[in-house]
């Protein structure tokens, strides 16, 4: 695939940044693109090494056929490349923006630390069809005649309600917020994906037929049964958006929040909204001229500190109970799986100060606001170390370790007073429903995405999205037309 001899010719080469001091003044994307002959040359490294690991239960969840795109592209061929990327993934510009790439961890070539850059790629694959006019509405050829309703518009959501749409359903997705997108729009920030990509593909799927009804809380504002009563099918993609408890002494005081309400008050500043959520009701929350601490030390806490410099934090510090990961990774013992080692993000590189091994004992406040948070350090076992403690300055403190389950009310709350829908106790209290065809404990409702396999990535959502809308096409049809 691609050059035969490209991977020993040509070096790596991703798309560049932003200089921070530069970035951290808007809340743009800070990529700087590369020229369509640059990628070109890197998709040319792809080499022919027998098991593509970088697709498949090692790499792609959506089995993006990339040794084939990458071909496609080294030899200059942008709309076969975006056709193929589409048979498998509805929204490359979405991936190719904000996945972590697990595919470049699972190239053969990882394993001398420099993978194809596939993520690069891809989302240039995807900006090239935008820029050619391939992405455009296809609309089915004729009507099945069957109704489908899709509760939230998140990635699962939405790429159900498009394979759905393109077989020829009636399909209506209900959005709970002002405009559809979910964790995409209101959790993830701009500087990361751009908001236009998203009605782009809104406008795409209103093009073949796909309804969106947003402002309807399902569940509160509508009731599931009218659904069931509507639809031949209904599918629950709610996402997980509880927070997981943190239960620190102190959480109540003024500056201490949840890592969600901050990220979807800004992302709705910047798309002109009201500020206040359904979901996560919050005073006004802005950290100009603040010292800030962020608790945890994934994607979320690290969305928190890129919107925290954006803002004018004076200074960010996050802290992240795990040790610090080495440097490198032990590639004979981990590879193609993902790796722990030391990551540090385009936020984390903004100025963020890190302390690993560090839990947080307690937030301290004079007046019932917050001033500063009391550390120590933990041992392997994380378990506080006598005489470690120390505290931090704070002004703003967000808390952001995760999420437990679909919000506590809405249509798991409405079935459960039922005592209708299982859940899934394992899996932070989520929808319970099978890997092979998505069905639920409830006649005719199916779950996909992060309400039934919790806290995850967008590309499984995706993933997720396009498996239980086959699933929902085959119980409707008796077959299916849409890929596995």
């Amino acid at each position: 695939m691609g050059k035969v001899t490209g991977f020993l010719e040509i070096d790596r080469q991703v798309h560049k940044y932003q200089p921070a001091s530069d970035r951290i003044r808007h809340f743009r994307e800070f990529t700087l693109p590369m020229s369509d002959k640059e990628v070109e040359k890197q998709a040319a490294r792809c080499m022919d090494c027998g098991i593509p690991y970088c697709h498949g239960p090692t790499g792609c969840p959506v089995h993006n056929q990339i040794p084939d795109w990458n071909d496609l592209v080294y030899n200059g061929d942008w709309d076969n490349a975006i056709r193929n990327l589409h048979s498998t993934n509805n929204f490359p510009e979405f991936t190719g923006r904000i996945c972590p790439a697990p595919c470049e961890e699972a190239c053969t070539l990882n394993l001398e630390d420099i993978p194809v850059a596939i993520k690069t790629i891809e989302q240039a694959i995807a900006d090239k069809a935008y820029e050619t006019g391939h992405i455009r509405p296809y609309p089915p050829e004729k009507k099945s005649g069957k109704r489908v309703a899709i509760i939230g518009s998140g990635p699962a959501g939405m790429a159900a309600a498009q394979q759905l749409g393109r077989a020829g359903h009636d399909v209506h997705v209900y959005e709970r917020e002002s405009r559809p997108g979910g964790l995409m729009r209101y959790g993830i920030p701009d500087f990361k994906i751009e908001k236009h990509y998203i009605d782009r593909r809104i406008e795409q799927m209103q093009g073949e037929g796909v309804s969106f009804h947003c402002g309807i809380n399902v569940g509160v504002d509508k009731p599931v049964a009218d659904l069931f009563a509507e639809y031949d099918a209904v599918l629950y993609c709610g996402g997980s958006e509880t927070p997981r408890p943190a239960n620190i002494p102190g959480d109540d005081l003024d500056g201490v929040h949840d890592a969600m309400p901050y990220l979807v008050q800004q992302n709705k500043r910047i798309g002109g909204e009201p500020i206040q959520s359904v979901a996560w009701p919050s005073p006004p929350i802005v950290a100009g001229g603040q010292h800030v601490v962020v608790v945890g030390g994934g994607d979320t806490a690290s969305d928190c500190v890129g919107t925290a410099f954006r803002q004018g934090a004076v200074r960010v510090t996050q802290l992240d109970i795990r040790p610090q990961p080495p440097e490198k990774e032990d590639k004979l013992s981990v590879w193609p799986y993902w790796a722990t080692k030391m990551r540090t993000s385009s936020s984390q590189a903004e100025g963020a100060e890190r302390e690993f091994q560090v839990a947080t004992l307690e937030f301290i406040g004079e007046d019932g606001a917050l001033t500063g948070v009391k550390c120590c350090e933990v041992d392997e076992k994380r378990k506080p170390i006598a005489g470690t403690e120390f505290v931090i300055r704070a002004d703003l403190a967000f808390i952001a370790i995760g999420f437990a389950g679909p919000v506590a009310v809405g249509p798991v709350s409405e079935l459960a007073g039922q005592m209708t829908i299982a859940i899934d106790s394992r899996r932070s209290n989520n929808v319970e429903a099978n890997d092979r065809d998505y069905k639920t404990s409830v006649e005719k409702l199916y779950a996909a995405g992060d309400v039934r396999r919790g806290q995850s990535l967008v590309v499984w959502a995706i993933r997720e999205g396009r498996q239980a809308a086959r699933s929902i096409d085959e119980a409707l049809m008796g077959s299916s037309v849409l890929p596995r």
